[in-house]
């Protein structure tokens, strides 16, 4: 299911891709770091695409109501989901002008996206798929995940944050819109955690205990 899921996925990057959006979220973090499975495909625009809209009405997707106090983020944004099977959905959460935190009113405009993004490789993890496509940089990656702190966005941080390429610059966006120390506080308290390694190889499988600590000094670099 988890296959079908994300072939739907690529197949729908491919008939949209003629538009200007850029990939955030899960999928966006396995362009840097071993793939792991995301259940919405997030993507940002500048305006409220009508034209995309249509392709993916045409495609089976529909337009959702979603719950709005049970997403992560605020703002202008749309989710069209498409039912694959019975009971097992995909969605693309569209997200408009901007992306606003909900826990800290930190707010990420599309202009700050676009601008720190690029054309990327997006490979699949089930499928031998690669598409060519517009996805945020790692640094504003981490920067958006930091701020989002939830456990998906966590394991992210540990697996992206060897790989980073401003350390001062990423603190530097998270202290412009948040508390730096609170979010930093947040993260090591989880990745420091006896059950944090548990939980990152109940997603990635065996992680090695050398390129555990790797990750983990990596991390703990940002606040010396």
């Amino acid at each position: 299911m988890l296959q079908l899921r994300e072939k739907e996925i690529f197949e729908t990057l491919k008939k949209i891709s003629k538009f200007d959006f850029v990939i955030i979220g899960g999928y966006a973090a396995n362009a840097y770091a071993l793939p792991r499975f995301s259940v919405d495909c997030d993507i940002v625009v500048k305006e409220r695409p009508k034209e995309m809209e249509k392709i993916l009405e045409s495609n089976g997707y529909k337009l959702e109501n979603a719950g709005k106090q049970a997403m992560p983020y605020g703002g202008h944004f749309l989710r069209y989901e498409k039912t694959i099977e019975k009971d097992f959905k995909v969605s693309m959460d569209i997200l408009v002008k901007e992306i606003l935190d909900r826990q800290t009113n930190s707010v990420f405009s599309a202009e700050w996206i676009f601008m720190n993004s690029s054309l990327r490789l997006f490979k699949g993890k089930t499928i031998a798929e690669e598409l060519k496509l517009r996805i945020i940089g790692i640094d504003a990656l981490i920067a958006m995940k930091f701020i989002s702190c939830r456990s998906t966005d966590i394991r992210d941080i540990f697996m992206l944050m060897p790989s980073s390429k401003d350390k001062a610059w990423i603190k530097k966006e998270i202290s412009s819109r948040c508390s730096f120390e609170d979010r930093f506080s947040k993260v090591k308290g989880k990745i420091t955690s006896p059950k944090f390694k548990d939980d990152l190889q109940g997603v990635y499988g065996f992680v090695n205990e050398s390129v555990f600590e790797k990750h983990k000094k990596a991390v703990l670099s940002l606040f010396p």
